[in-house]
């Protein structure tokens, strides 16, 4: 284990798969396991390293299986435990790690514990859940359920209303409500060694590590988050003690907390860091997919500063309308804040925000994942971002999906029959796939040179091959605007890179921090870089990029 935890981290390189949408190898219309070691070949060629699996547990898939009804059984669509365990083998092989998505915070009211907790007559799992003492009581605010189960009381939900919240205690419990339990009531500890243990049974069978959802919602009432930050440097001693090279990486949009958790990543997201969005994302001219319930102004408290972004135009727009600044002035603060505690990630997406091909082609989508391959922290490709796969708008939601349903729809791995997706009748697909005469697909664009996939693979190679470009690598941020200029450096070794996305003529000087005898090309899309000791020039006449190793 290094500093900030496994040593695989420093180079690793991630990729979300959504079971349900990246292959189906048995023709029912529905991604699975076995359809993903199939394509394990395929990420290694891509050169990814590690990989998030969206929940694949027994579900009644209310909320795209972030409804769990139970932790330790694969859900029969995806195949069975053998297949996750055959996965977490044959990934082995080929050096990739495979992290599972944890719901720590609600289970499905389908799970067993749920169950029992509904019961009139007190019973071991009476407490597992936030009940208050009669449905006609008051909620203390909080979002409660009452006439759905023959327990004479309301119960909390976490999101929808299938998912009621375990209870893992209030920080600050109301005396008005003896149903808050404080965060040492012993049917509280009780819910905390479930979590526990049901980490471990994966982590003994071959897991890598858990991205967990909702990190910060754990414990309630909870200013600061200090109670649920104790939860999870709890969890966190744990992997340390039993699974050093496993992964923790945290839902939790705010490394000045996640990470001081003992988090080893967390995500910037749409949902939690004023600023994320200005980078890929226009608001308010489009749906966010504001959905994880994450964005609570109260989580920003403890910084003392201002995080109002008022410019809603992605920087990483052709126009050149956006903000970089908007971004950095947040993104430097907590890399200070954090960098000997953790990892920042940058995804390129998710599977709750719309995919960042829309508006862009290939010019500006390469220049979006050369900043992700070239920034700190440990970068996240969303399944077929590295092909520009699009939104497919307007479908009717599936499984909880609803405006997000768009940006889940079946990889597309070739222009043949359901985009190479399942062989099933195309009614039965899980989702309908992109049938543009122009989707991308896998196939087509690994046979051309020139294609966004050959873009990211190289990027990809690039970023694990230098270790000036390794997560733990120093940040030097020279130019937060059009273009985009930093440093990578590790030791005595320094790259600079270079963002333009603007679609313009353009020119600047830049005052190095060391001085440079030549630059070495090392990534460079047509940017003239001249250097005399401290003084960098640069220039240009559209949407590019470039990366150098400074020689000194």
């Amino acid at each position: 284990m290094g500093k900030l935890g496994p040593s695989w981290l420093r180079d690793a390189v991630f990729y979300e798969i959504y079971p349900s949408s990246f292959y189906d190898s048995n023709g029912d219309g529905i991604g699975d396991i076995p359809g993903i070691i199939a394509k394990l070949d395929y990420l290694t060629a891509l050169g990814v390293n590690a990989v998030w699996l969206n929940p694949c547990f027994v579900s009644p898939f209310c909320d795209g299986g972030y409804d769990i009804a139970d932790y330790r059984q694969v859900a029969p669509r995806f195949g069975t435990n053998d297949d996750l365990f055959r996965l977490f083998a044959e990934a082995k092989k080929r050096n990739i790690k495979i992290c599972l998505d944890m719901v720590p915070g609600h289970t499905s009211t389908e799970h067993p514990w749920f169950k029992a907790s509904c019961q009139p007559e007190e019973n071991p799992y009476s407490n597992y859940y936030i009940w208050n003492n009669s449905w006609l009581a008051p909620t203390d605010g909080l979002r409660m359920i009452s006439g759905s189960t023959n327990r004479n009381g309301s119960f909390m939900i976490n999101y929808f209303a299938m998912q009621p919240a375990l209870n893992y205690g209030f920080a600050n419990p109301n005396p008005e409500y003896p149903w808050q339990l404080p965060t040492d009531h012993p049917d509280v500890l009780k819910v905390r060694e479930e979590l526990k243990n049901n980490m471990r049974f994966w982590l003994e069978k071959g897991c890598d590590g858990f991205r967990v959802d909702m990190a910060p919602s754990l414990v309630k009432k909870d200013p600061g988050k200090k109670a649920t930050m104790a939860l999870w440097r709890e969890v966190r001693e744990m992997f340390d003690r039993e699974y050093p090279e496993c992964a923790l990486i945290a839902e939790w949009a705010y490394p000045p907390q996640s990470l001081k958790a003992g988090f080893h990543c967390d995500f910037l997201l749409h949902c939690g860091t004023p600023g994320y969005t200005t980078l890929f994302r226009n608001e308010p001219e489009r749906d966010l997919f504001n959905v994880s319930g994450l964005n609570k102004n109260t989580q920003y408290e403890d910084d003392g500063n201002d995080y109002t972004v008022t410019n809603r135009h992605s920087f990483f727009d052709a126009a050149g309308l956006g903000d970089a600044k908007a971004f950095f002035d947040i993104y430097m603060r907590h890399y200070e804040l954090t960098r000997n505690d953790g990892y920042i990630s940058i995804p390129s997406g998710d599977h709750d925000m719309p995919r960042i091909s829309d508006f862009r082609d290939k010019k500006d989508l390469a220049c979006v994942f050369a900043f992700l391959m070239t920034m700190p922290g440990v970068p996240f490709v969303y399944y077929g971002d590295e092909i520009g796969m699009r939104n497919i708008p307007n479908l009717i939601s599936k499984e909880g999906g609803f405006t997000r349903t768009q940006a889940r729809t079946p990889m597309q791995w070739d222009a043949g029959n359901n985009a190479g997706f399942s062989a099933a009748p195309a009614e039965k697909l899980f989702l309908p796939v992109d049938r543009a005469s122009d989707a991308p697909n896998v196939s087509d664009q690994m046979s051309r040179a020139d294609s966004l996939w050959h873009e990211v693979q190289k990027l990809i190679d690039l970023r694990k091959s230098t270790p000036a470009l390794h997560a733990d690598s120093e940040l030097i941020l020279l130019q937060a605007d059009y273009p985009l200029v930093y440093l990578r450096r590790n030791g005595n070794d320094y790259i600079l890179t270079v963002i333009q996305p603007a679609r313009r003529k353009w020119e600047c000087n830049i005052t190095l921090p060391v001085a440079a005898q030549s630059l070495e090309s090392l990534k460079n899309c047509n940017i003239s870089a001249e250097v005399c000791g401290t003084l960098l020039h640069l220039s240009g006449d559209d949407t590019q990029y470039g990366i150098w190793k400074v020689i000194r």
